[in-house]
């Protein structure tokens, strides 16, 4: 999800935080250190025992199992039960990452850091994760399916906090401060799937896009970020499709007053103020990797002629991870794969019937609007045809060691106002409306087919995902689930006018929304293109900042030249680290080249690129030379367009700097060099013409100039992984608990994909592949970086991240099935050590 699921835990200003100490929290770099910080101290460090413990509420004993490598499999006699012990297993291994994923999303960060948080508190405060858990819990009956199991998963993380506090075994986090996690709430849980929606859904796209306009101008930027992709692509939903039917609300006329969107200078500010502050308080840029690979085959495709699916989630790397693998069973369910700590569900997995994984779809979540007010008319807005008064929110955000800081959040009908500078600006977001998404996921684990598994979706809201779906009678399909905004008119793309005219008047029928089941090529391919084709009716929302569809050519071309595939295949190509890119642009490079001076290590240089077959490996020269001959000629072609434009970059460099990470400018750039090589864009402002082949020789020499720099002279000691690595950095940020960085393949086009600059901390946050192969049984793999405890002086901290560098994998457990060395008892009865 997932981008699946869950993108940044926490922010990464707090990690500078908890390592270097800001205002009243002290420098816990060193505290956190694991071989002489508080961690020697912690019980688990000498690894998990088996014990019999008591649990309040419980109805029946619950065994949890431990396998050598920490994955636990809970049985129960009650779907009750399997909550509470799987609350109380995350609590025990996760608690620390639960409570600031909490902290984060409900405004609470300043509480435990002091000052430093205050700003991540207020835009949180302001986009209203609290608000919105707090109203779908108040609108979810409390005997639902949903209710009933987050109020068992609360009682199970308060009995080990309950535990915690009376043998002092707080996390480390928690004692160095004295700020000690509350109990867990239904409500806290909630906050958590927020911050999840957050993560993969709220994005500054529209404002960004109106800054490059007015910069660029108008003709250019639909052309350089066009709404559809510039590239053709393969839909897994091919059409034919259902014909948009919507009911626009009336509006009403403006009033003859002054409108704050009426001069480009008023509405300039107010796009700046807004993407400076929501890209400052969302981690550089909200919404901006939006990465996952998953594809499903049958019949020929498959040994066995069954069905086989593979997925991996590309997230923010980080120790401990966002995942927690379980296995679950009780008599309602008997699922295994995935869970959120923080949530009661497996996100990602499989059942005795079906499994399923999840990529972010390609949609538009979030319309900023221009609000019309009036001087004389404070706290009031123009919306179809009346005044109204905006509702006013007060809060007072805790701070550690300082006095509460308060905040008033105004609300217009479209959402919070994000800025009053040169215009009052709101915003509507679908993840602001709540979504069942618990109750959905709950549904998925218990469906036996795909007409179940579309069913249980219908609940599903926000983020939109596509769900890619195989089961055990050889089905395969794909489902985009979600809320699809409809707007009524204008640009949705931009900021739009706030009278009513332009307003979301309802989304997508479920019926209509991209589908597929059992194509007749036997493959689903979900790797966050665009699901449809052209002729889709409805408006998805642009392209920019989803892939063009590299990686998506790739496993297709893969999976199309294979028969009867094994896991092995599947496996294999979850690790291929070919670049569809570069496959296609470099023979015009070396075209370019043909009839041009050359220098010896330019020479050597080409000849390593014209024996290369696209594979970023870490040991390869040629790689690192199309990588970096593809920035450079990115920024040959746009950088004096960016710099006669004045792109105010450093308000969002994550959406408004040239890189290749911005996936529809170097979509763009392809199709030029591939269909239209005397583009305008080649030619720079009040200079001379030029074409792409000159642009591209310039951009090589460039290239070879700066590898040399920083390489040495022969090109035959260069490696891409030399100048490209990974990390996975600790989620307090303490140095001594990441691990890394280590000499990587991959970039952001490739399957394995390798997202951010050349350090990487961006990429497959896990990988599983399930292969039916039978009526009963399935040959499942599954691997994951770094373990399932937070706690670095555990064995389960980073016990599987060699194994992950290494590609080996593990079986999925078998919910209730085999036996373990270590076993916890639980039960409503006394507790013995």
């Amino acid at each position: 999800m997932i981008e699946a699921v869950a993108a940044l835990c926490v922010s990464g200003a707090l990690l500078a935080f908890l390592a270097s100490g800001l205002g009243p929290v002290p420098p816990l770099g060193q505290a956190l250190d694991p071989g002489t910080g508080v961690w020697t101290s912690a019980e688990d460090a000498a690894g998990v025992r088996s014990e019999t413990l008591r649990l309040p509420g419980l109805r029946g004993p619950v065994t949890v199992s431990f396998s050598p490598a920490g994955v636990p499999t809970v049985a129960a006699g009650s779907d009750d039960d399997l909550f509470e012990a799987l609350g109380y297993t995350h609590a025990r291994f996760r608690l620390t990452q639960m409570d600031l994923q909490r902290r984060l999303g409900s405004g609470r960060l300043a509480e435990l850091v002091g000052p430093a948080g205050v700003e991540s508190d207020k835009f949180q405060l302001q986009l209203g994760l609290l608000r919105t858990a707090e109203a779908q819990w108040a609108a979810t009956p409390h005997d639902s399916e949903s209710a009933v199991a987050l109020l068992a998963y609360a009682r199970g993380v308060n009995a080990w906090i309950g535990q915690a506090r009376a043998a002092h075994r707080r996390p480390a986090l928690f004692s160095l401060t004295g700020v000690h996690p509350a109990d867990w709430t239904p409500v806290d849980s909630l906050v958590v799937q927020g911050v999840l929606t957050e993560n993969t859904s709220f994005t500054t796209g529209p404002l960004a896009l109106s800054i490059l306009q007015r910069s660029l101008g108008e003709r250019r930027t639909r052309e350089w970020f066009p709404v559809l992709p510039p590239n053709p692509q393969r839909p897994y939903d091919p059409g034919p499709y259902e014909k948009a039917v919507s009911k626009p609300a009336a509006a009403g006329r403006a009033p003859a007053v002054r409108d704050d969107g009426a001069t480009a200078a008023t509405a300039a500010t107010a796009d700046r103020t807004a993407l400076a502050w929501i890209a400052a308080q969302a981690g550089g840029s909200a919404g901006s990797q939006r990465n996952s690979n998953a594809w499903a085959v049958n019949g020929p495709l498959a040994a066995g002629g069954r069905a086989m699916l593979a997925g991996d989630p590309h997230l923010p790397h980080t120790l401990p991870s966002y995942w927690f693998q379980a296995a679950l069973r009780s008599p309602g369910y008997s699922v295994t794969g995935f869970t959120l700590p923080g949530m009661p569900a497996v996100l990602i997995g499989r059942n005795e019937h079906i499994s399923w994984t999840v990529t972010n779809a390609q949609t538009q979540s979030t319309f900023y609007y221009r609000e019309v007010t009036d001087p004389h008319r404070p706290g009031e807005y123009y919306w179809r045809g009346a005044w109204r008064r905006m509702e006013r929110l007060t809060y007072a955000i805790p701070v550690r060691g300082g006095a509460p800081v308060r905040l008033t959040v105004d609300l217009t009908v479209h959402g919070p106002v994000m800025t009053q500078l040169g215009q009052t600006m709101s915003v509507y977001w679908t993840g602001a409306t709540g979504s069942p998404s618990l109750t959905a996921i709950l549904s998925v684990a218990r469906a036996r087919d795909f007409d179940g598994f579309t069913a249980a979706l219908r609940d599903w809201h926000s983020p939109a995902q596509n769900f890619v779906y195989a089961d055990d009678a050889g089905n395969i399909g794909a489902v985009a689930a979600g809320h699809f905004p409809i707007v009524a008119s204008g640009d949705p793309w931009l900021p739009l006018p706030g009278t009513g005219a332009a307003d979301v008047t309802g989304m997508v029928p479920y019926e209509a929304a991209p589908r597929v089941y059992n194509p007749p090529d036997h493959m689903v391919v979900s790797a966050n293109d665009r699901p449809v084709g052209a002729g889709y009716p409805y408006y998805l929302g642009p392209s920019t900042g989803f892939d063009p569809g590299y990686r998506t050519r790739r496993i297709r071309d893969y999976l199309g030249s294979r028969r009867a595939m094994t896991k092995d295949d599947f496996t294999a190509l979850q690790h291929d680290v070919t670049d569809g890119l570069a496959i296609r642009i470099v023979p015009r490079l070396l075209d370019a080249l043909r009839d041009d001076r050359l220098t010896p290590a330019e020479r050597e240089a080409r000849a390593q690129l014209a024996a290369w077959q696209g594979a970023m490996d870490p040991d390869s020269g040629a790689a690192a030379v199309w990588w970096t001959f593809w920035n450079a000629y990115l920024t040959a072609v746009f950088q004096p367009w960016w710099t006669a434009g004045k792109v105010p970059v450093h308000l969002d460099p994550g959406r408004l700097a040239i890189s290749a990470s911005q996936t529809t400018l170097s979509g763009s750039l392809e199709s030029w060099t591939l269909r239209d090589q005397d583009n305008a864009a080649f030619t720079p402002p009040r200079g001379r013409a030029r074409t792409a082949r000159e642009v591209m020789r310039a951009a090589f020499h460039r290239a070879i100039a700066d590898l040399s720099a920083r390489l040495g002279p022969s090109p035959r000691s260069w490696a891409w992984g030399r100048v490209h690595s990974v990390s996975f950095p600790s989620l307090t940020g303490a140095p001594g608990l990441g691990y890394g960085p280590l000499p990587a393949g991959g970039d952001p086009q490739t399957v394995n994909a390798a997202g951010g600059d050349m350090s990487s901390v961006f990429g497959p946050s896990m990988r599983m592949v399930v292969n039916w192969v039978g009526e009963s049984r399935s040959d499942d793999a599954t691997a994951y970086p770094g373990g399932q405890s937070e706690n670095p002086g555990s064995p389960w901290y980073r016990n599987l991240l060699a194994e992950w560098l290494s590609g080996r994998y593990r079986p999925l457990p078998v919910p209730g099935a085999g036996s373990s060395p270590v076993t916890w008892t639980l039960s409503a009865g006394r507790e013995d050590g």
